[in-house]
């Protein structure tokens, strides 16, 4: 006769085998699961990257907007004020009084010059200068005087002063050239 078998051996290893392709069963599924979490949580990084990045070029551009909307206002400001400065050197020119009101005078218009210069206006002196059709207009014209050389036209005079704003011609410098 044979010897009895352990059946208890038996069936113990046949539930460690099901325990076991269940085991792997479940890690397979884990692990499908724990790649989908994956990206999704790189879906939601890339996500916040993007959204992250707008956000930074929607500060920077209404940081420029400002900046623009503040020069407009500046330019705005100083194209109106162009007539007192005007108004100032006409008065300074024609001015009869006596010495302490042509001083005061004098001294508001170098106030007010020079506020405007702090925000960025320049005067354009071209006096002598070869004329640029960007920076000067011609208003009058005469002859050029017969012991100078030809070349370009040359401001003789000017007419009203002009002015660049930040390095921009805000308004062109009306002159007498010789041609």
């Amino acid at each position: 006769m044979s010897e009895p078998r352990d059946t208890r051996d038996d069936e113990g290893a046949a539930v460690d085998a099901a325990a076991l392709e269940a085991n792997e069963g479940d890690a397979a599924v884990e692990q499908d699961e724990l790649d989908a979490l994956r990206r999704e949580r790189d879906d939601y990084l890339e996500l916040a990257r993007r959204v992250q990045a707008e956000f930074e070029n929607y500060r920077k551009r209404m940081t420029r907007e400002q900046t623009s909307i503040v020069e407009r206002a500046t330019e705005r400001l100083v194209e109106e004020l162009l007539p007192v400065l005007d108004s100032f050197e006409l008065a300074l020119l024609n001015l009869e009084a006596d010495e302490r009101v042509r001083k005061g005078v004098e001294l508001v218009y170098a106030e007010l010059l020079g506020v405007l210069e702090r925000s960025g206006l320049a005067r354009i002196d071209p006096k002598g200068a070869s004329f640029d059709p960007n920076e000067h207009e011609a208003v009058m014209e005469e002859a050029r005087p017969a012991d100078v050389a030809d070349g370009p036209p040359v401001v003789t005079d000017i007419m009203r002063t002009g002015y660049r704003l930040k390095g921009r011609v805000l308004r062109p410098a009306m002159v007498k050239v010789a041609r």
